[in-house]
């Protein structure tokens, strides 16, 4: 029996991690693993467009699963093209292992075609970047790779020269021992106690919270209802904790809509729960401080503390909760969802005002149709700009639903490389890209990747023929637009050219039934829905220093902050809340 190559023992060893997808481009040296991956059983080869796109979507497998997720690429220009998606992996704790192929290791230091040292050039991106020139090294170098990924949650690079890949592995197998499930970690007890001492201090206390609540509702809604406080939350943590949610004041940041502003800034006691929220403009500087997070680097990095608390959300509250007093007055937190609902009440006129009839359409009104109509458990991949506006403002969590954006890294073209990878996760729940005309058009090509697969992913192109966000932040900084503007583009009859259902929506009446077909369509579809390139949004709170680099100008149509269903939701809040 022939013995295992390198190349079929790395491929074996990522199944024994539990991956079961390799996002890549073939070419050269990466030739030997993706052969060993067609003759493997349990592992798939994804072949896309562009790298870029491969990294994208094993970070969006990742973030949904919280299992390790798998790219490739080929030497020099294959494996660099993945360095944008493998940043965001790594910003937004996406566990990927990405391979970086190399020229042949007898060539390595001598200017050789294609030469790069991917081993380098990924360290910032990544837990670990090592570079394998030993077969007899190889397994432990990805076994350690793999442990960074799982363990310290984030992007891993493993380079190996195809040469060294193609060898005869050695004779001693290799073995895995990786952690798959995370400990659960608490606050010391001396933390603990100055915790409930501070909270037992404050009359008025506020919760705001980040992705880090994931898992967590239910103990976020107990300490929420012993000591009445009002809960905001940050874009990361709307999925998490917006729903079922009597305490919801919604969000703050230059996104945001509501009373979170305003709540974090009147209160006695702010209580940071899993949020490395990084606009320190929207965060008080004369209200005392507490910072709740599993990564013990973030704390107090955005705002000075007075407690920082090393333990993961879950766990701290399950302790702290029973050690609190509970608060005998609501009349904070019944001022603040009282506001909250005042807000949310004031700005919806901006967006239902002759909806049905406005041309260009309303993308507000796209999106909020789009929210009723989409799955109770559809997974929302989020183009950076105005797509994540209209995303944080209108799509509704539910517990089910998943959110998927570049929030941290922030790259344009983000929003169709995700959904590719969360269908391929799973082909039969709704996956539906909101994805802007420019960063669309940046990746269109990897469109042809649904075709090819069948993947039945639901493209809502947002077309008004700029890149919006940029459009505004050139006027607030008193310059004129200039290239930011793009030509008419039928993006529906691409589509149809392309083999996918292209449906092209000029009238806001014919929204809802573009997207009724849409979604009814067994494979993939695109909405090009041409909308109003004057819409704008406005921070909650805006002040001279906030301005710079924000969408803000008098002379254009302004959306101060429509919300959809988020307005019922607070009028029910106020309603069914009982009083004292």
């Amino acid at each position: 029996m022939p013995k295992q190559t390198v190349a079929e023992q790395y491929v074996d060893l990522l199944a024994r991690a539990g991956v079961r997808r390799m996002y890549g481009v073939v070419g050269d040296s990466l030739n030997p693993v993706v052969d060993a991956v067609r003759r493997h059983d349990a592992l798939e080869w994804i072949q896309v467009r562009h790298e870029e796109v491969a990294a994208f979507a094993a970070g969006a497998e990742a973030q949904l699963t919280g299992r390790l997720a798998a790219c490739a690429g080929s030497c020099g220009p294959g494996n660099l093209h993945l360095v944008n998606g493998l940043f965001d992996a790594h910003r937004s704790m996406a566990p990927v292992l990405a391979l970086a192929a190399q020229i042949p290791s007898s060539e390595i230091g001598t200017g050789y075609f294609q030469e790069t040292h991917p081993d380098r050039l990924f360290e910032q991106c990544s837990h670990y970047s090592e570079l394998v020139s030993s077969r007899h090294q190889m397994p432990r170098v990805v076994q350690t790779a793999i442990q960074h990924a799982v363990g310290r949650r984030g992007v891993s690079v493993v380079a190996m020269p195809g040469d060294v890949a193609s060898q005869e592995s050695p004779d001693n197998g290799a073995e895995l021992a990786i952690p798959l499930d995370r400990p659960a970690v608490r606050p010391g007890d001396e933390e603990l106690a100055r915790l409930v001492q501070l909270v037992d201090a404050a009359e008025k206390v506020t919760v705001f919270c980040g992705r880090g609540v994931e898992g967590a509702h239910a103990e976020v809604m107990a300490f929420a209802e012993k000591v009445k406080a009002p809960v905001g939350h940050a874009l990361r943590g709307k999925e998490h904790i917006q729903y079922d949610n009597p305490y919801d004041v919604g969000m703050s940041g230059l996104l945001g809509y509501g009373a979170a502003y305003q709540a974090m800034h009147e209160c006695d006691l702010l209580l940071l729960l899993g949020t490395d929220f990084p606009y320190t403009e929207f965060l008080p500087r004369d209200v005392r401080t507490v910072q709740v997070d599993i990564q013990p680097e973030r704390l107090g990095r955005r705002t000075q503390l007075d407690l920082a608390v090393w333990g993961d959300v879950r766990e701290t509250l399950k302790c702290l909760t029973p050690e609190v007093r509970e608060k005998p007055s609501r009349r904070f937190l019944d001022r603040m969802l009282d506001r909250h609902l005042h807000s949310l009440e004031g700005a919806v006129g901006a967006y239902t005002r002759n909806v049905e009839k406005h041309i260009p359409i309303h993308p507000e009104y796209v999106a909020s149709v789009l929210d009723e109509e989409a799955a109770d458990d559809a997974v929302f991949t989020v183009d950076t700009g105005m797509c994540c506006v209209w995303a944080a403002r209108y799509l509704t969590p539910n517990g089910r639903r998943r959110i998927l954006g570049s929030f941290v890294h922030g790259s344009m073209a983000n929003a169709l490389p995700q959904a590719i990878g969360a269908q391929f996760l799973d082909r039969g729940r709704q996956v539906v890209s909101l994805s802007g005309d420019g960063g669309f058009s940046m990746l269109m090509g990897d469109f042809l990747t649904l075709v090819q697969y069948g993947l039945p992913v639901k493209v809502v192109v947002f077309n008004n023929s700029s890149l919006g966000m940029v459009d505004l932040e050139m006027m607030v900084d008193g310059l004129p637009p200039y290239g930011t503007g793009y030509p008419h583009t039928d993006y529906a009859a691409i589509a149809t050219a392309a083999g996918a259902r292209g449906i092209r929506v000029d009238k806001p009446g014919d929204v809802r039934d573009a997207l009724r077909e849409a979604f009814a369509h067994v494979g993939p579809a695109l909405v090009d829905v041409v909308t109003d390139p004057n819409a704008l949004a406005v921070p909650p709170k805006i002040t001279s220093e906030q301005v710079t680099g924000f969408a803000l100008s008098a002379g254009r149509t302004v959306l101060s902050g429509g919300v959809g269903r988020m307005i019922h939701l607070a009028r029910t809040n106020l309603r069914n809340i009982p009083r004292p």
